[in-house]
């Protein structure tokens, strides 16, 4: 009959086709970053100077930067999405042996460059499916469940990883890395490609199967898509060093143990992305996305603050909180914003490749420029320089605001 509402079973059918999707958010979480935020300790505490443990992860930045948005134009042609999640998996854990087992400048560049570039196909590639899976109109909430079982993954990989790394050295935190990578493989695999509507997957018009997909020239003469790029990057550049240096000063003022400190700062903002996760993709039920964002903006500037009066254990938990809430509300809300502005131009992927291609030139620059001033001037009044950028992210956002607060 026309217009009967879906059945019990039809329901409990879709929850049970979506729990892959959710598991492989979850551990992915940990896969995808190999030992990554544990670098910088590990790499101090072998000898090497702050700017120079920026500068490597800079050049990985940068080359991550650089392919995310042919990346996500791939991914919006490719019908093999899953793909797209499994090669790069298998890269990061190859990329987190390199750094266990040589320790030069330019391997540990390697590593990065290949960890970097893994991560960018991930996150369009898992959008890509979600989008694929459940349509515009159930993204916004799926998203959401996505982002609180991913940051789920990243605490319980860390926590797990602090562990092993304190009892057992930092080759246990590579072999947990390898061991949820075999996991995110089996639960990518469980996701039936046939559920996956490439049509929807990349954005284009639901209504109109056989629609013409927008040109490239969208990413130029879409305004919404260069104000929220343009507020990200400077967002992150203030903000993608902070946790690396804030690491680092605990470390070199020995106030703590680097694994388990890092394996900490991780835990706490992690467990708190997944409450704001939650509360931004409710708040966005209906409602514009841009006072969601402005919250994560305002964040960066006290969190710097904090920063700068508390080091070491002391300061974990409130600048770490700030972290989680500021980096969750943006994980539901620059996603949903992207798919809802670019929806029916079949653009979306390469639009959230080129989005976090240009956030990522804020992030690539961020190590090495706060690395550099914390060697000039101290790790503490680096966090107050880095948290100012916070307010010109604010100013951008709110000077160019009529442009994006429809979506």
């Amino acid at each position: 009959m026309a217009g009967k509402a879906p059945s019990r079973q039809t329901t409990k059918q879709h929850a049970t086709r979506l729990w892959p999707l959710l598991a492989l958010n979850f551990f992915m979480a940990d896969m995808q970053s190999g030992i990554g935020p544990f670098v910088s300790v590990f790499l101090l505490e072998r000898g090497w100077a702050s700017g120079l443990i920026g500068t490597a992860m800079t050049i990985g930045n940068i080359a991550g930067m650089l392919i995310t948005t042919p990346v996500g134009g791939l991914i919006d042609a490719t019908r093999h999405k899953r793909l797209w999640v499994i090669l790069p998996g298998v890269a990061v854990v190859g990329a987190s042996s390199i750094i266990l087992l040589w320790q030069s400048f330019w391997a540990v560049a390697a590593s990065q460059i290949a960890t970097s570039v893994a991560g960018a196909a991930i996150v369009p590639a898992v959008t890509g499916i979600t989008l694929g899976m459940v349509k515009q109109r159930g993204f916004n909430r799926q998203n959401g469940l996505n982002q609180a079982f991913n940051h789920a993954g990243n605490m319980v990989g860390a926590a797990a990883s602090g562990y092993l790394g304190w009892q057992f050295g930092y080759f246990s935190v590579f072999l947990l890395a390898a061991f949820f990578g075999a996991i995110t493989v089996a639960c990518v695999l469980m996701i039936p490609p046939s559920s996956i509507d490439d049509h929807a997957a990349r954005g284009g018009k639901e209504d109109d199967p056989k629609s013409e997909h927008s040109g490239l020239s969208v990413l130029l003469k879409h305004k919404p898509l260069l104000v929220l790029a343009l507020s990200l990057a400077v967002f992150h550049l203030g903000n993608a060093a902070i946790i690396p240096l804030y690491g680092m000063a605990a470390v070199a003022g020995r106030q703590a143990n680097g694994p388990s400190f890092v394996a900490t700062t991780i835990v706490v903002a992690q467990g708190t992305m997944i409450i704001a996760s939650v509360l931004g993709m409710r708040a966005a039920e209906g409602r514009s996305y841009w006072p969601i964002l402005l919250v994560s903006f305002l964040v960066l500037p006290l969190r710097g603050l904090l920063a700068y009066f508390l080091t070491g254990w002391w300061g974990v938990v409130p600048v770490e909180i700030l972290d989680g809430i500021g980096t969750g509300l943006q994980s539901v809300a620059v996603p949903g914003m992207v798919a809802r502005s670019l929806s029916g131009t079949g653009r979306v992927n390469l639009a959230q490749g080129a989005v976090i291609t240009v956030q990522g030139a804020g992030a690539a620059v961020s190590p090495a420029l706060g690395g550099w001033i914390a060697e000039w001037i101290g790790f503490s009044p680096t966090f107050l320089v880095l948290g100012a950028l916070g307010l010109a992210a604010v100013g951008s956002w709110v000077m160019l605001g009529s442009a994006v607060r429809k979506y």
